[in-house]
């Protein structure tokens, strides 16, 4: 089964053909909106439903199309993983925030744009338990217990959420990250102050156990303060690509709400990048299946055969032998064209009619006790959070030194695996579908113009 014969496989999307500046985030809103639409409709801009974006991240698919693999696209290729990390982690807080008890949701209102920044956050209808919460601060509720409340030995006010994350002396496991490379602290809670202050806001963070502030007893408040150490502070180890105007209005609402509608324009910025940039580009470059090495190798070889077929058509043309025989150089100009064509779109024929691709660099040198270079992602995995301390720098990973060190040769014959993915599967048969045709009709014109000319009669 291959797709329309017509079929064009996503265009290559640069970042500079539209720049985040250009569009608004009504705009931006809108194209997540066609792409979610057009991804569970059919084929979109060369990409079939079953590779849409919202498939891939829900692990509806099979390798090479992965969230994994999608991930290390990112890192390795666009140099641009933390959109992906942070749009996971998203998820994930989304899910963990709706699931809290509707009294630790009070303490963190949901968050409007056109808030002044001068405005106290209230909830807007406080709990027993919440107003006991608040009790001792600046934004404490002039709330009275009833009598069976008073009396009820068993009223007690809600557990901090993370209060069970405590280290000795009071710090939180969030309050500090031991890198995976330097093997240095990070203290979060300075790099987080330093990021409000560079911004013009004022930020004094506290410790969960202290009420001093309503701040300190919002639900998940020192997971934010790591977010925003590692995805919105400069120097963060995945400093995400916002505008000044974009940071600013996030680090703005997160001075007062953990609430996800804090990061409602910073996730319409990563959402855009990732379903309208991103995931083209990423589906493009899968249905490549070699490497560098191998599709110029190809190409040589299409080459090659084009010119063979020029070269027998031309000696028989200036031979005395009847026309008919100059039919023969259609072999060469099928055979070269046809690899030509497929190999300009990054595929090998020899590769494709054994449904197999390259491994990946750093794909080659994975082993059973070190995990790929990437993380296991599905969906709103946890793995991302856990890992935050990580970079996504790759430079000092080992399978680059090695990789280097192979020939050219080895390259060209590279380890190879099947394609288990069936969709990515039909591109390529219809690309190929495609090279094949345009061979044919190509290799009859030219054959028939060498047939068409007289006999030589030079030997």
């Amino acid at each position: 089964m291959v797709y329309p014969i017509n079929y064009r496989r996503p265009a290559h999307m640069a970042r500079a053909d539209s720049p985040r500046a250009s569009l608004s985030g009504t705009d931006k809103q809108k194209s997540i909106d066609e792409s979610v639409k057009s991804g569970s409709s059919g084929m979109s801009h060369g990409i079939p439903e079953a590779l849409s974006f919202d498939r891939i991240i829900s692990g509806g698919t099979c390798p090479p199309c992965t969230t994994r693999d999608f991930m290390n696209y990112l890192k390795y290729i666009e140099l641009s993983a933390e959109n992906l990390q942070f749009f996971l982690w998203f998820r994930s807080y989304i899910k963990r925030f709706n699931e809290l008890p509707e009294n630790e949701k009070a303490l963190s209102p949901e968050w409007f744009e056109d808030r002044e920044a001068e405005t106290p956050v209230r909830p807007k209808q406080l709990s027993p338990e919440t107003a006991v919460v608040f009790k001792g601060t600046d934004f404490a509720a002039e709330f009275k217990p009833t009598e069976a409340e008073k009396n009820n030995p068993f009223f007690t006010p809600p557990r901090t959420p993370n209060g069970d994350l405590k280290r000795e002396g009071g710090e939180s496991l969030d309050s500090y990250d031991v890198s995976l490379m330097s093997g240095a602290k990070t203290d979060h809670a300075q790099r987080a102050t330093g990021a409000f202050e560079s911004a013009g806001l004022k930020w004094k963070p506290r410790r969960p156990c202290s009420l001093s502030s309503t701040v300190s007893v919002q639900p998940y408040r020192e997971e934010i303060t790591r977010i925003i150490s590692i995805y919105v502070a400069d120097g963060g180890n995945r400093q995400l690509n916002l505008s000044s105007k974009e940071r600013t209005t996030l680090l703005h609402a997160l001075q007062h709400t953990t609430h996800p509608s804090a990061f409602r324009q910073v996730i319409a910025t990563v959402e855009w990048s990732l379903r309208c940039q991103a995931h083209p580009n990423f589906i493009r470059w899968t249905i490549c299946n070699g490497n560098r090495p191998r599709v110029i190798f190809a190409r040589g070889l299409g080459l090659g055969g084009i010119v063979g077929g020029f070269i027998a058509a031309l000696l028989i043309t200036l031979s005395s032998v009847g026309r008919a025989w100059r039919v023969l150089s259609l072999i060469g100009f099928m055979v070269g064209i046809s690899t030509l064509i497929a190999a300009w779109k990054g595929m090998c024929v020899v590769l494709h009619g054994m449904h197999h691709r390259h491994l990946r660099p750093w794909e080659l040198f994975a082993s059973d006790d070190e995990p790929a270079a990437s993380i296991d992602l599905k969906g709103d995995s946890l793995d991302s959070l856990t890992s935050h301390a990580s970079s996504n720098s790759y430079e000092d990973e080992p399978w680059v030194a090695k990789y280097e060190k192979r020939n050219v040769i080895r390259k060209i014959f590279d380890r190879e695996v099947w394609i288990q993915e069936p969709a990515l599967r039909q591109i390529q048969d219809t690309i190929f579908l495609q090279a094949i045709l345009g061979a044919t009709i190509l290799s009859f014109i030219i054959v028939g113009i060498f047939c068409a000319v007289p006999h030589g009669n030079f030997y």
